[in-house]
């Protein structure tokens, strides 16, 4: 059969690797670093995709900006003591590879800073695998559609052949302000109830599952 999309574009954290929780501590201890209040699991988790800033307004909206840069640097304190325990989900690696095998091209659309996701790309060894990539501080953040319109034309792909695949709201959202397809990944940040809401093609449960969909109907 066709394929349907020649494009695929993941968000990384909480899609690709299993990293969510983590994020959503790291956020919760530095609130706790500078006395702040600490915020809910569900208000941590969803704030994961976007930039920095828009996250800490989100959380934090009567903290002074000067207070911004303190706030981020015990965030990444916590994030970066326990960057080496995030793993990829199950499958994940070898799923992506067969992708590339297949003919799809690959790139990834983060909230997550170049330098980070290039230390991640090391970690995974998945830097091969991906043809493009764009971040948070290369452009505008999520759910502006920014990401997704760069790499769409960086590579040459009309947006009707484009896929874009997360587990936030906020991947969903750009997805239709670019005018391109999605996928939900209802493993993630984000609840299946709540991404449903934002009408993606499908919500998978699992990594294997997103593989398994993409394989049949992508």
């Amino acid at each position: 059969m066709p394929k349907r999309f020649d494009l695929l574009v993941f968000d990384w954290d909480g899609t690709v690797v299993d990293s969510a929780s983590h994020i959503a501590e790291s956020v919760q201890a530095a609130a706790a670093d500078l006395s702040l209040p600490v915020p809910s699991d569900r208000d941590a988790r969803h704030i994961i995709g976007l930039g920095l800033i828009d996250a800490m307004v989100y959380l934090f909206p009567a903290l002074p900006p000067e207070r911004y840069p303190q706030l981020a640097e015990r965030y990444r304190h916590h994030y970066l003591a326990g960057d080496h325990k995030i793993e990829l989900f199950a499958g994940a690696y070898e799923a992506l590879v067969a992708m590339r095998t297949a003919g799809f091209q690959l790139a990834v659309a983060t909230g997550k800073a170049r330098r980070g996701l290039e230390r991640a790309f090391e970690s995974t060894r998945l830097a091969p695998v991906f043809h493009a990539s764009r971040c948070a501080d290369e452009g505008e953040p999520k759910p502006h559609p920014d990401m997704l319109l760069y790499l769409i034309n960086s590579m040459g792909v009309a947006p009707e052949r484009t896929l874009m695949i997360g587990d936030t709201t906020h991947d969903l959202i750009m997805a239709r302000n670019a005018g391109v397809a999605c996928l939900a990944a209802g493993y993630g940040a984000h609840p299946p109830d709540t991404l449903f809401e934002h009408g993606p093609l499908a919500c998978a449960l699992s990594f294997t599952e997103l593989a398994q969909w993409i394989r049949r109907h992508a």
